[in-house]
């Protein structure tokens, strides 16, 4: 016998019983009376008033039930979780739920009422989610000594992740590595062969090469966006003064120390390494190397041998947000890094690669979406990007911000 919602969706019920399913009444079990209940909220105009009134009062033990369970319907949970028909009493059950996507938790975080704030601090994955971490630091209704707690909590997620991605890199099966540079090598057989004599080529790095002569630096290609020789010379003056600002940041934090001897003998081994490698060498050297090893390649000039770092079944998603914030890398690059699966759904990627004025416009365009609100205000004023990327940020940000408005 079908179910009552299978008959109500495919209007199959008399009027009557409508009535009844809009107050609950029906002879059903609660889980289904709840998801009839929905159904007729969101689709239903002759009875979706009614059945918004009857949920807003539903029984708080069974709606409790539902907000828990990983098989209830996403209908369901995603009512529940928005912010006009928010139960905060619900809430860190619907936290806690995997069928809840962090999507869905992270506009609760940022818009979320005090009390909604609240409960969502109480929440182990919450706290465990630098995600939603860092949307609940946009909340207006966020008190300082909760700022300061998140702001702790993010660091040491940070230091606890710098330390899997170690264990991580060490743990990759050999057999794994070789197969992913055989597999590369033979889908890009053609392409490798008519550049198998371009040398290593760093962009925007100057190297010692075996002989200790001094190579030249290579400059970025102009992104497709600029689209001008203006443009290339304004994105040069950014990240020039972008990079004289890093420079300065990590000489204040250090105290105007200069690096060490030891590190600098490290990389300039490094790169001699590199350099005396042809391409085969340095794509192997690209899956099979170490953390400094791909930081220097990803910047290599020959196509190949960058995309190659992304492929490493060794590189992390910190490697990555890195990679994406980088003006001195391929186009070519940042345009695979949302190409793949596991970095796409890495949201500091993702603002990352918006925020850089490098990546190529449609990349930008189609991520710029994806942003959270106060992302989008920053961005919007940020002046190194184009103005078409600020524009739609703004556009963006005052949407969200007028349906906050109206929900309020």
């Amino acid at each position: 016998m079908p179910r009552m919602l299978d008959l109500i969706r495919n209007s199959q019920v008399p009027s009557n019983l409508m009535q009844s399913a809009a107050r609950g009444a029906l002879a059903a079990p609660p889980g289904e009376t709840i998801e009839i209940l929905v159904h007729l909220a969101l689709h239903n105009k002759l009875f979706g008033e009614q059945a918004r009134l009857t949920l807003a009062g539903w029984d708080e033990k069974a709606s409790l039930a539902v907000a828990a369970d990983p098989k209830s319907s996403p209908e369901v949970l995603g009512y529940f979780l928005s912010l006009e028909n928010l139960r905060t009493s619900l809430l860190p059950a619907l936290a806690e739920n995997p069928t809840v996507g962090e999507e869905s938790l992270a506009g609760v975080a940022v818009s979320g009422t005090r009390s909604a704030v609240a409960a969502l601090l109480t929440s182990t994955r919450v706290m465990s989610s630098p995600r939603l971490l860092q949307a609940l630091q946009s909340n207006a209704n966020l008190g300082p000594n909760e700022l300061g707690e998140i702001a702790r909590k993010l660091a040491a997620l940070e230091t606890r992740r710098a330390g899997d991605r170690d264990a991580t890199e060490a743990g990759v099966p050999d057999e794994v590595i070789e197969s992913t540079v055989t597999k590369y090598l033979e889908e890009n057989a053609v392409e490798l062969a008519a550049e198998k004599d371009k040398p290593f080529q760093p962009i925007g790095m100057a190297y010692q090469d075996a002989g200790g002569e001094a190579a030249g630096e290579v400059v970025p290609p102009t992104a497709a966006a600029t689209g001008s020789a203006s443009a290339d010379a304004t994105a040069g003056r950014a990240a020039t003064a972008a990079a004289g600002k890093s420079a300065g940041a990590a000489v204040a934090a250090h105290g105007k120390r200069q690096p060490t001897p030891g590190h600098e003998e490290r990389r300039d081994s490094a790169l001699q390494k590199i350099a005396k490698l042809d391409i085969k060498g340095r794509i192997a050297l690209a899956m099979r190397g170490s953390k400094e090893d791909r930081s220097i390649l990803i910047r290599d000039s020959t196509k190949l041998v960058a995309v190659a770092v992304l492929e490493s079944p060794k590189v992390s998603e910190g490697e990555v947000e890195s990679f994406a914030l980088q003006k001195n890398v391929l186009e070519a690059v940042l345009r695979a890094i949302p190409m793949k699966r596991r970095f796409a759904k890495n949201y500091s990627i993702t603002r990352n690669l918006v925020c850089n004025p490098r990546t190529p416009l449609d990349v930008s365009l189609a991520l710029v979406k994806n942003l959270l609100i106060h992302d989008l205000k920053n961005l919007s004023g940020n002046k190194e990007v184009s103005d078409t990327i600020r524009k739609v940020a703004l556009r963006l940000f005052k949407q969200r911000m007028e349906k906050k408005g109206a929900k309020d």
